[in-house]
């Protein structure tokens, strides 16, 4: 049970962060708009846990476990340097020496750089469609979490309601702190990063 709470800490981390995000920028996330996040990120990582079972049963176990603990450490990795993005984009920004426009940009960009981006209409409540748009660009680091570790013996129904219970707490939690975690000169999302590899090494 550990293993799967562990998952679903660092699953739910982004939503911490998330949630912290919008706080600050007075963007209300309704209930209806919590449960779509947290229930879209539960299920794309059991299904990818299942997925990972099935494929496991047609690889070596040894060979399965270097190439997931080498998936995730590269997921962790590739977090630290987003983190590192952003925090640059930041600073530059607030120098003024660059101005962002990312207004024809995927979306996919413009979460990349900015969580709040979800709220397209700017209305300051994020919708149900919204906030299904925000948990499916979070939701591909569970996935990759889950195809890559699932062969390990992780339960898929326990991962992803912890990850559920997890969610609805990182989202409390990060309304809580939202302005404290925001107004930080560095983006927090490298913690996630750290954990991920954490995980490959020392529990996956």
């Amino acid at each position: 049970m550990f293993d799967e709470l562990f998952l679903a800490v660092i699953v739910s981390f982004d939503i911490f962060l998330a949630a912290a995000a919008y706080c600050n920028s007075g963007i209300k996330i309704p209930l209806l708009s919590s449960a779509v996040i947290n229930g879209i990120c539960a299920a794309v990582l059991g299904i990818s846990l299942c997925f990972s079972q099935f494929i496991g049963n047609y690889i070596p176990p040894s060979v399965f476990r270097v190439c997931g603990c080498a998936v995730i450490c590269f997921i962790g990795a590739l977090t630290i340097v987003k983190s590192i993005a952003r925090t640059l984009v930041r600073k530059v920004s607030e120098r003024g020496e660059m101005s962002l426009k990312l207004g024809k940009s995927p979306l996919a960009l413009k979460l990349y750089l900015d969580d709040t981006a979800a709220d397209i209409d700017h209305s300051k409540v994020l919708s149900a469609g919204e906030a299904a748009a925000l948990a499916l660009a979070s939701s591909m680091d569970s996935a990759a979490m889950g195809i890559s570790c699932g062969y390990d013996g992780i339960s898929p129904l326990a991962a992803s309601a912890l990850t559920l219970i997890c969610g609805f707490a990182a989202m409390v939690a990060g309304g809580m702190a939202g302005k404290k975690i925001s107004s930080l000169d560095h983006d927090l999302s490298w913690v996630g990063g750290i954990l991920l590899i954490v995980f490959a090494i020392f529990v996956n």
